[in-house]
């Protein structure tokens, strides 16, 4: 079984083992969970609120898939990324959750990014503090004494959900790392933050395998719940990690990619290495450990599916969004001329933490029409994209293969050629999603399969797109010239 504990809603999925199908699946609420913003660029949610959609998403499955409690062999679990829950000594949460989205933190991270220098933070953290979980923390420190000093344990979404199910509070080296807790160098937690920051190393909770028997569900959550007491729960995995899994991306080279309202180009690393000007997120992978060298690079682009929308709804409002994306391939690689900086949804941290706005450039009245707006548009969603696994080249990734699900922006033939054609990556799409993923971890983690291979044996591969080498040189021109347009806008 898999949970996803994300922003909006909660999914859960049983699995068949022996198969590799979906047989059931359930999400909640129906309509998006609430996020609460009590200031101007807050976020926060009710960890119990996860809880509960967690216990209706599980009963659904269950009664759905007929299951009875003791044939789920095993517990996964996908969370939302960098929220930051602390409990006291009652295991209770103390406050609601500061999520992913909250950027109160961001003085905090940037503030220990100078003190500390860059040298140590991007050598040891592979990342600035910025706004993950531990600047969280030290935003509840600094202007929540009374509560930060009733805190037991902190720990991220997915912990919290997996204490709610043991009575057991322990964490991951993944997660450790995507809170900005762990320290690549010296293998360890990253002493040096949590001395500046002031915070008591008891607060992290204990170490245990990503893969592996990390706690079992509680008689009180069995009761709750109606599942088997002692039922395991043996894998987590932030989001983006835990995407990369569902598509089978454990290998260096190796790239995962979402294409949604914002879009994610995530790859693996098999040294340990970082970018210089901090604009990729890096974490350890969902199978990093100290023997062998995993690590997650994660390039966002926030104007992706946004932008597309943006044209269907002021553009193209009169026909679909296929039907859409027709009308952008009869204009010639290049738009003729035209393209779009794609950059309209906040700040960029592929470019350096800068709030470009979306741009047209080189519009003709007398030439261009709207299917040249339509293709400039994906062709520059599309350049976005490459330009954030340039820098993962320059760090030593060798991009060959891209694993996408079949959905939002791959469904479309222009996106995905223009993709193939400028990375030269071969792209496969394959159905499946991320509560499906945590389910064959959780599968892989309790020995149900010998490893990830066995355990995506039985992923579906929909499609392949190979790259368009007769029109290599038209795709790499346009990109280029898309390049040049954005350094002149930097």
């Amino acid at each position: 079984m898999g949970f996803d504990v994300g922003s909006s809603s909660v999914k859960a999925s049983l699995v068949n083992a022996d198969n590799g199908k979906c047989v059931a699946t359930a999400f909640y609420p129906e309509k998006e969970a609430p996020i609460t913003a009590v200031k101007a660029g807050w976020a926060e949610q009710d960890p119990q609120m996860w809880w509960d959609n967690a216990k209706l998403a599980l009963k659904k499955i269950m009664a759905d898939a007929g299951a009875k409690a003791d044939e789920v062999k095993a517990i996964g679990i996908s969370y939302q990324m960098h929220g930051l829950v602390c409990v006291d000594k009652n295991l209770q949460a103390l406050r609601p959750s500061i999520i992913w989205c909250d950027s109160r933190a961001v003085p905090y991270g940037e503030r220990a990014f100078r003190d500390l220098g860059e040298a140590q933070c991007l050598g040891h953290l592979l990342n600035s503090p910025g706004n993950f979980t531990a600047a969280k923390l030290a935003w509840v420190k600094e202007n929540e004494p009374q509560i930060f000093e009733k805190i037991y344990k902190i720990m991220l979404p997915g912990d919290y959900i997996a204490m709610r199910l043991s009575g057991t509070p322990n964490t991951t080296v993944s997660g450790l790392s995507e809170g900005m807790f762990w320290d690549f160098k010296n293998n360890r937690v990253a002493d040096f933050l949590m001395d500046y920051y002031g915070f008591d190393a008891s607060l992290i909770s204990d170490i245990v395998p990503t893969f592996s028997v990390q706690s079992e569900v509680s008689a009180e959550a069995a009761a709750e719940l109606g599942l088997k007491a002692g039922t395991p729960i043996t894998y987590r995995g932030g989001d983006q990690p835990n995407n990369a899994l569902s598509l089978n991306v454990f290998n260096p080279g190796e790239i995962a990619s979402t294409a949604g309202t914002s879009g994610v180009v995530y790859g693996v690393l098999g040294e340990v290495n970082y970018d210089k000007k901090s604009r990729v997120n890096m974490f350890a992978h969902v199978n990093h450990t100290a023997e062998q060298t995993r690590l997650g690079v994660l390039g966002i682009c926030n104007g992706t599916g946004i932008l597309n929308a943006w044209m269907h709804r002021n553009v193209t409002a009169d026909i679909s969004y296929a039907e859409m994306n027709d009308l952008g391939a009869t204009v010639p690689i290049g738009s003729d001329g035209v393209a779009i900086l794609p950059f309209g949804n906040g700040a960029e941290r592929i470019l350096e933490n800068r709030e470009l706005g979306c741009s047209i450039h080189g519009l003709n009245f007398n030439t261009h029409n709207k299917a040249h707006l339509v293709r400039a548009a994906q062709e520059g969603i599309v350049f976005s994209f490459c330009y954030g696994m340039e820098i993962m080249e320059q760090m030593g990734m060798d991009i060959q293969k891209i694993h996408a699900g079949r959905a939002n922006m791959f469904l479309s033939p222009l996106f995905r050629d223009t993709l193939a054609g400028v990375s030269g990556a071969t792209i496969e799409l394959y159905d499946t999603d991320g509560s499906v993923g945590a389910a064959k971890g959780a599968g892989i983690g309790a020995g149900i399969y010998k490893d990830h291979d066995e355990a995506f044996a039985t992923l579906e591969k929909l499609q392949v797109i190979e790259p368009d080498e007769a029109h290599r040189d038209a795709y790499r021109s346009a990109y280029e010239h898309w390049k040049e347009l954005l350094n002149r806008n930097i």
